[in-house]
């Protein structure tokens, strides 16, 4: 049996992996449009490559993913986390677990990775192609001829489709030319550039526990506050992008980001306040957080509220106060355009989850044809979900495409 995978990225190979494993016998070709093998490996997490995230229910795990969640909650009863830590342990990357959940190589190197995938690629006897993009695909009877940019053709009695996500439609017409359904894409996991740059002096500044809030979205999250040249990063940012990916390019990008620096509700933070400055009345307002926030921060703080940072904290009065208050707890910023995240380029869209078997990834209406990996309509948040997606998905690709 001959199975093509096309993209050599994180799915493609666990697809192709699979496949073999699954059928020994099987010729088995994955083919790779760029000069580069797993690319996106190489650059995840900073280049020590995010593998997954420490959580092994399959319920909870599903529950971090705007789009697919749903669909791959069985997916994940099939090839688990579990799966994927064991898997990379037998193949000697061994990962360890940060304190926010994501899991890496204990190298700190996406190279272990990749070093570990190409190795049981080539072990296993699967073939790899770069410089390979395929242009079309037309069903042939039970087969499937495969035309490719080198202006020649292969047949194949499987095909995994393993393209990764697209940022223009155009980049899927070849799949829509087959009638398979396609949602169209739109950017997630990006940061919101604002309007006013006077943030800008506050660059590499993190709120620990900031909440950010895009009331006309109805849309919060909690988490480090990272503050950048042209904005806000940072995991509650990035979270409020994939969850409002399509909402937030309805409205073009232009929204109002609400900012509760401390993570308190506006009562406990007063309380918090009076109490601290009731006891130090003397200490100067620079010195006088009660609050865990970076010190360039609580300046800049008292600086947009009007309270000289000199003066000492007793002689502060209420209309001052209020206004810092109002600052700490709901400190508006309007917001014009994004940022992609880093090199990390993720899509909310692709193949329609209605067109496939959610049990096997085949394709309903074109059997022998399997799809893995972001080329579906799943993301996931930063974290780790976007690769534990692809390994999971692509496995049941390669597991299906091998008959078993």
């Amino acid at each position: 049996m001959d199975i093509v995978v096309v993209g050599g990225g994180a799915a493609g190979f666990f697809a192709a992996l699979s496949a073999k494993a699954h059928c020994p016998g099987a010729r088995v070709l994955l083919l790779e449009k760029s000069n580069k093998l797993l690319a996106k490996v190489r650059v995840s997490g900073g280049g020590r490559c995010n593998v997954t995230h420490h959580q092994l229910e399959p319920r909870k795990l599903a529950q971090h993913y705007p789009r697919g969640g749903k669909f791959l909650k069985k997916a994940f009863e099939q090839w688990s986390v579990k799966d994927t830590i064991a898997w990379f342990e037998a193949h000697s990357v061994q990962l360890k677990t940060e304190d926010d959940g994501r899991m890496f190589p204990t190298t700190d190197s996406s190279q272990t990775v990749i070093d570990a995938l190409v190795k049981e690629a080539l072990r296993s006897g699967i073939q790899m192609k770069l410089n390979c993009g395929v242009k079309a695909l037309e069903p042939s009877g039970t087969r499937y001829i495969l035309q490719l940019d080198t202006n020649t053709s292969i047949n194949a009695d499987r095909v995994i489709i393993t393209t990764g996500g697209h940022p223009r439609l155009d980049g899927y017409a070849w799949l829509a030319a087959l009638g398979v359904p396609i949602v169209p894409p739109v950017p997630s996991l990006f940061t919101f550039n604002l309007i006013d740059k006077r943030m800008s002096v506050l660059m590499g500044v993190v709120a620990p526990n900031a909440i950010v809030r895009i009331a006309a979205l109805k849309l919060d999250a909690q988490g480090p506050l990272l503050l950048t040249h042209w904005g806000l990063s940072g995991p509650p940012v990035l979270r409020l992008s994939a969850w409002g990916a399509r909402d937030l390019l309805a409205v073009q990008y232009r929204y109002t980001a609400q900012v509760n620096w401390i993570g308190m509700k506006e009562e406990e933070a007063r309380v918090t306040l009076n109490e601290a400055w009731a006891n130090h009345p003397k200490k100067q307002a620079i010195n006088g957080s009660p609050f865990e926030l970076p010190e360039r921060l609580w300046a800049w703080l008292l600086d947009k509220s009007g309270i000289p940072q000199v003066k000492p904290c007793g002689d502060i009065g209420k209309h001052d106060r209020n206004r810092l208050l109002d600052l700490l707890v709901n400190d508006q910023h309007p917001v014009k355009g994004k940022t992609t995240f880093k090199e990390e380029f993720v899509t909310a869209g692709g193949v329609a989850l209605e067109a496939i078997d959610p049990t096997t990834l085949q394709c309903k209406a074109l059997p022998g044809l399997f799809f893995a990996g972001e080329v579906l309509d799943i993301d996931g948040v930063t974290g780790g979900f976007n690769f534990q997606a692809a390994w999971t998905t692509g496995w049941i690709a390669g597991k299906s495409a091998a008959g078993a």
